[in-house]
């Protein structure tokens, strides 16, 4: 019996929806997975995220590995009982660590190439602001694995595919992510076909390194990764690969433009066993989470809701807002008048703007709870609205409010 399983409940074309069973209880998907970078979702209380509607939690290998060290989350309990979380917890591989500390150190580049529509960041990289630090660059890849510079203090580690896995262990995640090789967007079509196979390699080894530790095959799942970039060719091959493999789920890898997504998520999930759990990794754009329920994924992770609430920006019903700007300061009104969030009730635009502008950490806090319950709850209506059977009028509706345009 394999500690996680998937059931598929009510279907529209390729959108699904489903009941995700894990050792710590089942998840209603589709569903969105707030992102605890170091065992805890920025300025949200663990009982704030079950407010939110939140089901399960991801952490971060790279960050957790290199602090406090796997060794204190294994000895604290696991992850969740480290955490003070008591649901579904999932934790990545360090492979998106991996690129952030190559090719990408030092440059406001993200998973997703951005599209004309994108300027809700107002500037602001969804990387991890720890990973750009003072110590230099160096991310050096071969076939057996990565060896980078630590962000804290510049000493030197490795990472293999067996490593991973065997850190993973130790945090304890219901769920865990195979050791991959996460590319640029930009990178060349010779170099996405290199990465994506060495991927593979690092996936067979991901699994059996799994496999082997019996006690850890009892109470933790593992997901394939595909890649392959931009390039549907690419994504098929390498969906058929990882598909062939063991895997309890599997999780699409970034790495591609706006234009080019559907193309190459159409491309890899039609390749994906149905009766498998899919994760979409590092997805959290409104209009991006919209498209990958209506591709057939199950659950989306991404920091950008909790990253843009930092530096000023909300979420509404008609598109983004950045509250540091100077008409903001004199608008009473609720954040947004169409989408209250339990624990922001109360609290106008123009003092969330003061706040924010005055450098107060309970501006950062309001402006990411509401974000993260904004996200949410959007992922939770596309699941009702599919079982209601009126999903394609959900987005695009959603779509012409928020970004003034049709689908």
């Amino acid at each position: 019996m394999r500690p996680i399983s998937f059931k598929t409940e009510t279907t529209k074309g390729t959108a699904r929806t489903g009941i995700l069973s894990t050792p710590h209880g089942d998840i209603q998907t589709p569903a969105f997975v707030p992102v605890g970078t170091k065992a805890g979702v920025k300025g949200i209380l663990p009982e704030q995220l079950l407010s939110l509607g939140a089901q399960v939690v991801l952490a971060n290998t790279y960050h957790l590995y290199l602090q406090p060290g796997e060794s204190t989350v294994k000895d604290g309990g696991g992850l969740g009982n480290f955490m003070g979380w008591s649901g579904p917890t999932m934790t990545d591989s360090g492979g998106f660590q991996v690129f952030s500390l190559g090719a990408a150190f030092g440059r406001t580049i993200t998973k997703i190439a951005k599209g004309e529509e994108d300027t809700v960041t107002q500037g602001v990289s969804v990387f991890d602001e720890e990973v750009q630090s003072q110590h230099g660059q160096l991310a050096v890849i071969d076939e057996q694995g990565v060896t980078f510079t630590s962000h804290l203090d510049g000493s030197l580690h490795r990472f293999t595919p067996e490593r991973s896995v065997e850190i993973q262990h130790s945090l304890g995640a219901d769920m865990f992510f195979a050791f991959d090789e996460c590319t640029s967007p930009t990178e060349p079509y010779a170099y996405q076909k290199e990465a994506m196979e060495r991927t593979h390699k690092w996936a067979e080894r991901s699994l059996k390194a799994h496999r082997q530790n019996l006690e850890a095959n009892r109470k933790q799942g593992i997901f394939g990764i595909v890649q392959g970039g931009r390039y549907e060719d690419l994504r098929t091959e390498s969906a058929k690969e990882i598909a062939s493999m063991d895997f309890d789920g599997f999780g699409i890898g970034g790495s591609f433009s706006k234009e080019d997504m559907m193309g190459a998520l159409q491309a890899a999930v039609q390749h994906l066993p149905k009766e498998k759990p899919r994760h979409f990794l590092g997805i959290g754009e409104p209009g991006d989470l919209l498209l990958g329920i209506a591709e057939g994924m199950d659950t989306f992770d991404c920091v950008a809701a909790t990253r843009l609430g930092r530096h000023g920006t909300i979420y509404t019903k008609r598109g983004p807002i950045h509250l540091k700007t100077e008409k903001y300061k004199s608008e009473h009104e609720p954040l947004d008048t169409e989408t209250i969030i339990p624990g922001t009730e109360g609290f106008s635009r123009a003092y969330v703007s003061h706040l924010l502008r005055s450098g107060e950490m309970l501006g950062q806090i309001i402006a990411s709870l509401h974000n993260l319950g904004f996200i949410i709850r959007l992922v939770d209506e596309a699941r009702a609205a599919l079982h209601a059977g009126n999903f394609d009028e959900y987005r695009r509706d959603f779509v012409y409010t928020y970004y003034g345009r049709t689908l």
